[in-house]
């Protein structure tokens, strides 16, 4: 028997799916589903949030006058790996390029613990510079690859449901993934977790394949739904769902980023990325340097006060995306979710500006962090669902990759140039943030707009669909 339809008919497994039913908007057909795409998230972020703390106790290490460096070196791996991406998208179907993706950052991790344990002093601390530049790369590509798997598996209509359900796996394996770090870094030491981050990764790669057995069921389900969407029915009419799985999206290697440019759509998408990151990179810059200066030549007392900082992120998480991301999405559309998140940084800034210390930079980390997995990822994610396939890979790896670097790049060098070049103090530069988020904030409520025409409106699409009919090479 196949062990998918096993599971589903344990007496387990049918209470499980109950207890879902009675949280989340989820129809009988779609559970299955549901369920493998939360433990794909929750093994991918796992995956990253055993080596995020290491992470960022490598670029402390590195020196903090030296993360701008690192972030530009990110910005160029983006610049390396995104056109290798797109040719693996052009020329392989989906099953083969996702395990290729996966088992590469797999061996780059293995290759990383064999480094670390032939490197001495001097070396290590060039080893860790290039680990924190990979890990960088490494998070947006395994996770966008995820995300874009989801809007590539789930119609619209499915995704305002179930997107703030599935964002809980990714919240518990990330909560795993912290709290494994906090408890046995002092035990085992950093570098032994890289392999528990690969077995992780493996497990991931796994899942995906056990969820794409269940996509002919979710497209049957929006077919005979009475609420489906006109943008629903194009999608499924684009590829048969029974054959996105072997199907090749084709095009071109540069195609992303033509239709980044040429759609006001997928333009205004990457500039609210932008905005997103440039934000999140003062915030995260304010965080080391503060963190430095209290925890001196102690590394240890960083890796766990890092821990600790993500084990209230993703807790705070869990209990919003159980109990009211999926309500958020409802009663406030996907606009109002996408401004949530400006407010808070509009606000937090403000205070932070006036007392820039430990204990408000945490706070308005670890609150801000909590409300971008509950509330904005999910409703991010939600306006590509709209799209065409090739988008959906294509141009969102692209913004989700390039375009959340390249805001890096603005934010890091800014600040640097802020407070190294200008000689601003941490208050100073706090309050060239609260302008920045009111930006960020309009365009939120403008791209929430243009989702519910597109989600809406069938024959809006069209324009986009030709957009990225595939090219001649």
């Amino acid at each position: 028997m196949d062990p998918l339809t096993y599971v589903e008919l344990t007496p387990v497994s049918a209470a499980v799916g109950r207890l879902i039913q009675k949280a989340v908007d989820v129809r009988d057909e779609e559970v299955a589903a549901l369920v493998w795409s939360c433990a794909y998230f929750f093994f991918v972020l796992a995956a990253y949030f055993v080596i995020r703390p290491i992470r960022d106790a490598m670029g402390i290490a590195g020196g903090v006058d030296n993360l701008a460096w690192l972030f530009t070196g990110t910005l160029v791996g983006m610049l390396l790996l995104h056109p290798v991406f797109t040719y693996l998208v052009k020329r392989f179907p989906r099953r083969t390029f996702v395990a290729y993706i996966y088992r590469f950052f797999i061996l780059n991790l293995v290759a990383f613990y064999a480094l670390f344990q032939f490197a001495d002093a001097e070396q290590s601390v060039w080893v860790a510079r290039l680990f924190f530049i990979w890990t960088s790369v490494f998070n947006l590509f395994v996770v966008s690859i995820f995300w874009s798997f989801m809007t590539d598996t789930f119609q619209p209509s499915q995704g305002k449901r179930l997107f703030g359900f599935i964002a809980v796996g990714g919240t518990i394996g990330a909560l795993t993934g912290s709290t494994i770090t906090g408890a046995l870094v002092a035990l085992l030491g950093p570098v032994t977790m890289l392999l528990v981050s690969a077995a992780l990764l493996e497990a991931a790669s796994m899942a995906s394949r056990f969820l794409a057995k269940h996509e002919g069921r979710l497209a049957s389900v929006v077919e005979h739904d009475e609420h489906a969407t006109p943008a629903d029915q194009k999608i499924i009419e684009e590829t048969e769902p029974e054959r996105r799985e072997d199907a090749v999206i084709g095009g071109g290697v540069l195609e992303g980023v033509r239709n980044v440019l040429s759609s006001p759509y997928l333009l205004g998408i990457a500039a609210f990325m932008a905005l997103f990151t440039i934000v999140s990179t003062f915030l995260w810059f304010h965080l080391m340097h503060i963190v430095d200066m209290v925890y001196a030549n102690d590394p240890e007392g960083q890796t766990r006060l890092f821990a600790i900082m993500e084990i209230a992120v993703q807790s705070m998480t869990l209990i919003t995306q159980l109990f009211l991301t999926g309500r958020i999405l409802r009663w406030l559309g996907i606009g109002l979710s996408l401004a949530f998140l400006p407010v808070v940084s509009l606000i937090g800034f403000g205070i932070l500006g006036i007392a820039p210390v430990l204990i408000v930079v945490v706070l308005f980390q670890v609150f801000r962090r909590a409300a971008n997995f509950a509330i904005q990822r999910p409703a991010r994610e939600v306006l590509y669902t709209v799209l065409p396939r090739t988008d959906k890979w294509k141009a969102k790896n692209f913004n989700d990759t390039f375009v959340y670097r390249l805001g890096d790049q603005v934010g890091a060098w800014s600040h640097h140039g802020l407070m190294v070049t200008m000689g601003l103090g941490l208050s100073a530069v706090a309050f060239t943030m609260v302008p920045v988020s009111a930006l960020w904030l309009m365009l939120a409520l403008w791209l929430g707009r243009r989702h519910r025409e597109y989600g809406d409106t069938g024959p809006e699409l069209e324009p986009l669909k030709k957009l990225a009919e595939p090219e001649k090479v």
